[in-house]
């Protein structure tokens, strides 16, 4: 049991890339909490994808002991967030769980787009918020430049910002001491009915689902009866654990505490992040307030290479789904690739990570399809309708107008790469809102369309400001504009899983590059293909595949030349009957291929 006073809850925000693991490794090392053999760098970033790219993907918790100068024991709950956009709503409920947070700023760099984005997250939910300049080892670091920057950009107090260098471990223990001092203690009443709230879930393949919670008020023992709230689902706890990165058991946890248990839970979906957990006996009366739900923003279809994988990617997704609740799904079939899943994702950073999460820890071979966002159609007799697939669009005649997700991005760039930020915003059809200074950087603000991001607009940006741009967005509505469904169209049959949403005045380039691509996609087969991007009826780009060719005439010597008009005439009959019953073969990477934009 440890006191209230005690305890302090706090969470790591900053850019991509500013240290924020390194800085949760040094204060684990510190303290002892992981003995020095067993510390390894990004001790909390556990999966292999995070440790390959260097990227947190999920937010992770520790709880550490540390003896202050004050000689008080302090018991400090770590979490430790993710950096990128695509992560956001990991970083909102790591917020909810925690009363502080140490923002962490890169003294080579500055204050960057995410670091704005995640700071204001902070501040909405109350956070006090010690500044910490990091990298202040390197030479090029200017710790007072930042400092103004944070007081400009930001609008915090930054005078009393702690240097550090996570990497050499200088200045760790000040921090560590700031947060005892600086950061606020957990609120809570031990004798009221338990409350707590369901802060993450994941599975484990020995315990089960593994639930993360943090306790407002009262306690909770193993061998508790709980319930949770939102599903009215009854439990019993199993097992009651601290993560101290491993799990050690523990007798009960009080107000302000963070812990993990099991319950025998077998439904993965019985675990609603956000949910509120008390006792089945002497319950609270008023549920938490829940987070927002995530708004999932990009599209694209999961389909197995192998049919027979079908229900092995079910399960698959139902188990990564708990592990991160920003991911929607529902089955789709696709004539062109059997059943498959259409899954909802924040970005392309997180359509990339889910992927290569499925194709590694469950062993499956995936087909994705193009990524896509969802229209609103506006039809005539006044129904609303959500547009998913492009495929299922319905015919023109019956709508009235097509609305597209639109969205506010803020790009922050050194002055020299402005011009190219700016041309590249307006290649997107994007709409200039904001443009501030501050030092020798400029901030843009641009109202874009999200379809036009989703491909590779972040690609384009990192390679135009050779990687010093950076790039936060958010969703602002839907606008009206001038959309068309472009159809492809194989030996004159559409092939559904190619449709595209495009605005009509690019829809000549983006026709005539993906007939071309599809053109040497294709293999060539005994007759001719044609192969056409339409809008409705009306064909706007075609190349033919010609047809592989048997030398009919190489056994006519001499003779008159009607001897070998007949043989190619014959020949001729015979391709036109196979191009009315053939089949084209398209290959799956033709379908991946296709859809990648260039331009």
């Amino acid at each position: 049991m440890t006191e209230l006073a005690q305890i302090r809850n706090f969470s790591i925000v900053a850019h991509i890339d500013h240290g924020k693991s390194t800085l949760a490794d040094r204060l684990i090392q510190s303290t002892g909490t992981v003995a020095d053999r067993d510390m390894k760098a990004q001790l909390l970033d556990s999966m292999d994808i995070e440790r390959e790219r260097g990227i947190t993907i999920k937010a992770n918790t520790v709880r550490i002991d540390y003896k202050a100068r004050d000689g008080k024991m302090y018991v400090l709950n770590l979490i430790d967030t993710p950096g990128h956009v695509d992560f956001g709503y990991e970083v909102s409920r790591s917020m909810r769980a925690v009363e502080g947070s140490l923002l962490v700023v890169d003294a080579t760099q500055g204050v960057e787009a995410q670091t704005l984005a995640n700071v204001y997250q902070a501040i909405d939910a109350g956070h006090e918020i010690v500044p910490v300049l990091n990298k202040i080892d390197l030479p090029a670091s200017e710790p007072e430049q930042v400092k103004a920057q944070i007081e400009d950009v930001i609008g915090l107090d930054a005078s009393d910002a702690i240097p550090i260098s996570a990497k050499t471990g200088l200045g760790i223990p000040d921090v560590l001491e700031a947060i005892v001092t600086r950061l606020p203690a957990p609120k809570g009443d031990r004798n009221a009915p338990l409350k707590a709230m369901l802060v993450d879930s994941w599975y484990d393949a020995y315990l089960g689902v593994v639930v993360m919670i943090r306790v407002m008020d009262g306690t909770i023992h193993r061998g508790d009866r709980i319930k949770m709230m939102q599903t009215g689902a009854i439990y019993g706890v199993d097992k009651l654990a601290v993560l101290r990165p491993q799990m050690v058991d523990w007798p009960e946890l009080g107000p302000g505490e963070i812990g993990v248990f099991t319950a025998s839970i077998k439904q993965v979906r019985d675990t609603r992040v956000g949910d509120t957990i008390t006792h089945e006996k002497r319950g609270c009366e008023t549920p938490l307030p829940g987070f927002k739900p995530a708004q999932p923003v990009v599209f694209c279809g999961l389909f197995p290479v192998d049919a027979n994988d079908f229900e092995n990617l079910r399960d698959a997704i139902e188990k990564l789904a708990l592990n991160d609740a920003s991911f929607s799904y529902e089955m789709e079939t696709s004539a062109a690739l059997g059943f498959g899943f259409r899954c909802g994702f924040l970005g392309l950073l997180h359509l990339e990570v889910i992927r290569d999460r499925l194709e590694r820890e469950y062993d499956l071979d995936l087909i994705t399809t193009a990524p896509s966002v969802v229209f609103k159609l506006f039809m005539r007799d006044g129904e609303v309708r959500d547009l998913h697939n492009p495929a299922d669009m319905p015919d023109l005649t019956y709508v009235d107008h097509i609305e597209e997700p639109r969205i506010k991005a803020t790009i922050m760039v050194p002055d020299e790469y402005l011009g190219d930020v700016l041309k590249l915003c307006q290649d997107r059809r994007g709409i200039q809102m904001d443009l501030t200074y501050a030092g020798n950087r400029a901030m843009v603000v641009y109202d874009l369309p999200l379809a036009e991001v989703v491909f590779d607009f972040y690609d384009r940006l990192k390679s135009v400001t050779k990687g010093y741009a950076s790039f936060d967005y958010q969703i602002f509505g839907y606008r009206e504009d001038f959309l068309v469904k472009m159809s492809i169209l194989v030996n004159d049959e559409p092939v559904d899983a190619l449709s595209i949403m495009v605005h009509r005045d690019r829809a000549e380039a983006r026709g005539r590059v993906m007939v071309e691509k599809l053109k040497e996609l294709i293999p060539r087969h005994m007759f001719k293909i044609p192969i056409q991007a339409a809008i409705g009826a009306r064909v706007i780009a075609r190349e033919t595949l010609s047809a592989m060719r048997k030398d009919v005439t190489a056994k006519c010597y001499g003779g008159d030349a009607t001897r070998k008009r007949k043989l190619l005439d014959k020949q001729k009959a015979g391709k036109k009957k196979m191009r009315q019953f053939g089949k084209v073969e398209i290959p799956q990477e033709a379908f991946i291929n296709a859809l990648k934009m260039d331009g």
